[in-house]
């Protein structure tokens, strides 16, 4: 919710350095609070730049512009009070996207309206929104089933998969992202078919849907839970679906979500499952590989462009925040960073002769050998 509303951060500018050895102060940081298990991404690139999945994980995005040079800074023998200072750098801007990928040890996965959100709530502090509708949770409910002796574990609702949700059906995809950091699913299906659908197809659909979004999320430990026991009204039906997923090699559990039956066993079963698993790390897809954003401040590029020469990076930026134009000592400066930068060689090198137009950022000069 906090992002919704407010989409732009900006943190302080460094200070211009002054006289009187003056250097100026560093701008201030800005620090913006995300949830655990939020992911940080180029909007460009598409690449990660970090995984905040630790409680109080601090990670620098952008460095800020430094501090401009007190006027000390530039005296020489000759010139032993400079009247000028160095400005302060500006400040980098970047888009980023932030994608929430919920931490939870237990997803509820299944078709819409099998009872997943009646579960949560029965097992934990959770009251989302129930009803007999499709798509009634359309976010991802978390809450913690407290077992007796301190056992406890972290559950989430996931709202329900449909076909083609692997490719966006639905909001599959922003549904399925969820279930990347559980280390175990409970599989739940309506046993009793009370909207008609054969809950082997369901069963065998949702997992076709994990298994196209991700081999890593088809391949966790599933429990399967058949839900709707207390409107089930042939058992034969019930074991003929026992039959069929135990050939997976998964255990099943029969249960009521509305009367709790079968609700004490599950999760006791599912707490020692959890005991044999590792935690899961996210992993980076080879397009979404991890990087660490640099700014680059040592280069300059020189381009010909409509008869001038463009001077353009970080490095040229710099330097023509650091001159002040009316005064004589610092246009001297200019000039003498110009070659010991290297810019001057190479604008001769690009063919630059005396009289022709040279523009670096917003400044346009004559170029005199």
């Amino acid at each position: 919710m906090d992002f919704r509303y407010s989409k732009k951060f900006i943190a302080g500018d460094g200070e211009n350095g002054s006289g009187s050895r003056c250097n100026g102060k560093k701008g201030e940081d800005i620090y913006i609070k995300v949830p655990q298990g939020t992911i940080i991404k180029d909007e460009e690139s598409g690449k990660i730049i970090a995984d905040l999945n630790e409680v109080g994980q601090v990670v620098c995005l952008l460095k800020g512009g430094k501090g401009g040079k007190g006027n000390v800074h530039y005296a020489t023998a000759t010139r032993q009070i400079p009247n000028f200072a160095e400005t302060g750098e500006l400040g980098i801007q970047k888009t980023v996207i932030l994608e929430l990928k919920l931490i939870a040890d237990v997803g509820l996965v299944g078709y819409p309206n099998v009872g997943k959100s009646t579960i949560l709530s029965k097992m934990t502090n959770q009251t989302p929104k129930i009803a007999n509708y499709h798509f009634t949770t359309i976010d991802p409910n978390l809450g913690v089933v407290e077992l007796d002796k301190g056992r406890s574990f972290v559950l989430t609702d996931i709202p329900g998969l449909i076909e083609g949700a692997s490719e966006g059906v639905g909001l599959g995809l922003k549904f399925l992202r969820h279930i990347e950091r559980t280390r175990l699913l409970l599989h739940v299906v309506d046993i009793a078919s009370t909207e008609g659908r054969d809950p082997y197809s369901d069963y065998e659909k949702i997992n076709e849907e994990l298994k196209k979004y991700s081999e890593d999320v088809a391949n966790k430990v599933q429990i399967v839970v058949a839900n709707k026991s207390d409107v089930l009204q042939d058992e034969e039906q019930f074991n003929a679906f026992c039959e069929k997923v135990k050939k997976d090699g998964r255990e099943i559990f029969k249960i009521s979500a509305v009367t709790g039956e079968g609700l004490s066993e599950l999760f006791n079963r599912t707490y020692e499952v959890l005991q044999t698993l590792p935690k899961v790390e996210f992993q980076a897809s080879d397009e979404e590989a991890y990087y660490i954003y640099e700014e680059d401040d040592e280069g300059f590029e020189v381009q010909k462009e409509d008869g001038k020469f463009v001077v353009s990076g970080k490095l040229a930026e710099n330097l023509m925040r650091r001159i002040n134009f009316s005064d004589y000592e610092s246009m001297a400066f200019f000039h003498m960073q110009l070659k010991k930068l290297g810019i001057d060689s190479e604008l001769k090198k690009m063919g630059a002769k005396n009289g022709d137009i040279v523009q670096i950022f917003d400044w346009e000069f004559e170029y005199e050998e």
